[in-house]
């Protein structure tokens, strides 16, 4: 079994674990994040998170987009039940009813749990170039930067104030998967004011159907 590397980052006083075995995919620890609101027990903090009709949803389009043995069936099944008082989810749940890749679930002492994004970096590349930096390396393997540093001025504009935008949401708590839509929806309407004043920018408008095409 190849070794698992850990890397460590810090938001909100928490370190936060990220974690890889083959530095291609990597899972950020959903426990550690968790620990920001129950320190002494944050599975049942993952448990309310996943109770969310909005978090599987969000995590039902994922897997759809990135993994071709999801159990959609299933997934509808789960969506169903959202909302209802007996619904309860875990990530071991999760992952056994629905063939997640997404999530996986790592044996210690409050039950593991791991998410897709390495960090919120990810979530405003999504949001502005429909795609993570490492979906773009893996399309540009000839392209030895990431995909900020092959862009225009105008996008790195609005990424400066989605950056800003998104603090502001983080910190009124809106779940990431309602972030995700907002930071796209405000990067659209940004990208496209910009384009309406500068009609010279080619890029803006390759970019930016390329976000909408991803919704």
């Amino acid at each position: 079994m190849e070794k698992t590397v850990k890397e460590t980052i810090h938001a909100q006083g928490i370190e936060i674990g990220i974690y890889t075995t083959d530095f291609e995919n990597e899972f950020i620890s959903l426990t550690d994040i968790a620990k920001y609101r129950n320190e002494d027990d944050p599975r049942f903090v993952i448990q309310n998170w996943m109770r969310n009709r909005n978090t599987i949803e969000f995590l039902g389009v994922w897997e759809t987009l990135h993994n071709p043995s999801f159990n959609r069936v299933q997934f509808d099944t789960v969506k169903n039940e959202t909302g209802a008082n007996r619904f309860v989810m875990t990530p071991t749940k999760w992952i056994e009813q629905t063939n997640a890749i997404g999530i996986v679930s790592k044996a210690g002492r409050y039950g593991g749990g791991t998410f897709v994004y390495a960090d919120e970096a990810d979530l405003l590349n999504v949001a502005l170039f429909g795609m993570t930096a490492k979906e773009w390396r893996k399309d540009n393997p000839e392209k030895k930067v990431n995909i900020r540093d092959y862009t225009d001025l105008h996008h790195l504009l609005v990424l400066a104030n989605l950056e800003s935008y998104n603090a502001i949401l983080i910190e009124q708590n809106i779940e990431q998967p309602q972030r995700l839509e907002m930071l796209r929806e405000t990067a659209l309407k940004q990208l496209r004011t910009i384009q309406a004043l500068d009609f010279s920018s080619s890029k803006i408008l390759t970019i930016s159907d390329k976000a909408e095409e991803s919704k």
